[in-house]
This record gives C-alpha cells, sequence and structure tokens, in this order.
C-alpha cells in the first residue's frame, strides 16, 4: 500500500499561506537535500486546486533534476471548480468522491503520493485517517496574517517519530496519527 505523505512549510505562529513570501531565505543546502528524497520517495503528487494552479504556473517553465520530477510525475488534483483537461503534464481531475478516490489511490503499486501544504484536501483525508506522515517544516519567522495550518480541524493525536533542524534555523517535524 502506498502511503500519503503531507510536507508543509509554516511560520513559529502558524502562517502557511504564501510561503514563498517567508521561506526562501530558509532554504538551505540541507533543505535541498531533504526535500529531493522526500520527492524521488514519491511517484504522484495529489494537490488542491489552489496549489495545482500555483504549481502549473511556475514549474513547467523551470528544469533541472527537482523541477524535471515534478513536471513528469502523476499528478492528482481535487477540485469541484476545474474543468478538463488540465495543462500541465499528467494532470488528471479528480471531481468524485474524494476519499473514495484517495483510498483507492493508496492502494494502486507505486511509491509515496506526496501533497505540499496543509489546506483543506490534506485537512479532510487526515481527519478521515488517509494520511500517513504529516512532515512539518517550521520555519523561524513570524507572518502576521494568512491561512493558519490546520484551520478548522477536530482534535487530531498524532505522534512525533523524527525532528531534524537544519542549519538555517527550520525544524522539520515528522508525525504519524497516533
Amino acid at each position: 500500500m502506498r502511503r500519503i505523505i503531507v510536507s508543509t512549510f509554516a511560520t513559529l505562529n502558524g502562517v502557511i499561506e504564501n510561503p514563498h513570501h517567508w521561506s526562501l531565505n530558509y532554504f538551505d543546502e540541507e533543505a535541498g537535500k531533504f526535500a529531493s528524497e522526500q520527492l524521488f520517495a514519491a511517484d504522484a503528487l495529489l494537490l488542491g486546486r489552489e496549489t495545482y494552479q500555483g504549481f502549473a504556473e511556475a514549474w513547467p517553465s523551470r528544469s533541472g533534476d527537482f523541477a524535471d520530477r515534478i513536471n513528469t510525475m502523476a499528478k492528482y488534483v481535487v477540485s469541484t471548480t476545474l474543468t478538463e483537461p488540465l495543462a500541465w503534464t499528467n494532470s488528471r481531475l479528480i471531481k468524485g468522491n474524494v476519499i473514495e478516490e484517495v483510498s483507492r489511490l493508496k492502494q494502486q503499486p507505486g511509491q509515496d503520493i506526496l501533497i505540499y501544504g496543509t489546506g483543506r484536501l490534506a485537512n479532510t483525508l487526515l481527519q478521515h485517517g488517509l494520511i500517513d506522515e504529516h512532515r512539518l517544516w517550521v520555519i523561524p519567522v513570524i507572518w502576521g496574517s494568512g491561512k493558519r495550518i490546520f484551520e478548522g480541524m477536530d482534535t487530531t493525536t498524532l505522534e512525533l517519530v523524527d525532528a531534524q533542524r537544519l542549519p538555517s534555523g527550520t525544524v522539520i517535524l515528522c508525525h504519524r496519527p497516533a
């Protein structure tokens, strides 16, 4: 069975929105290594509409091992407003019952399925027991406003399974459902 891994950048005060505004100064060589290992351990991305649209605008024009991997891997996009065909290579729309569709994806052979960000999609999957691991990149900055991690979530207990401090001061906390 495949695992679903969520990878989220968050400020010290829990903001997850627009990480390109506040996280780039903290992305060092060790962060790049961790991000690459995480990406190459996956063979699919599972994205909500907002993340998909941002990524589809940014990644196709980039090249290099990391960008090539993102651009060629399978992408499953959960949205009630987007329509087919999706422009970004290897993208498939999920419009039906998200829980059933994602459960089926997990049953297929393959590597990890990676979700970037903790928006509604990741929160919904976590509440339905479909997230296997959450990697929270805590960036040592306080950002005044924006969407916050786990907004609107019910109480959910997670177990810390790993913590890694990067030279930049970023801490990556890896949790699994308890």
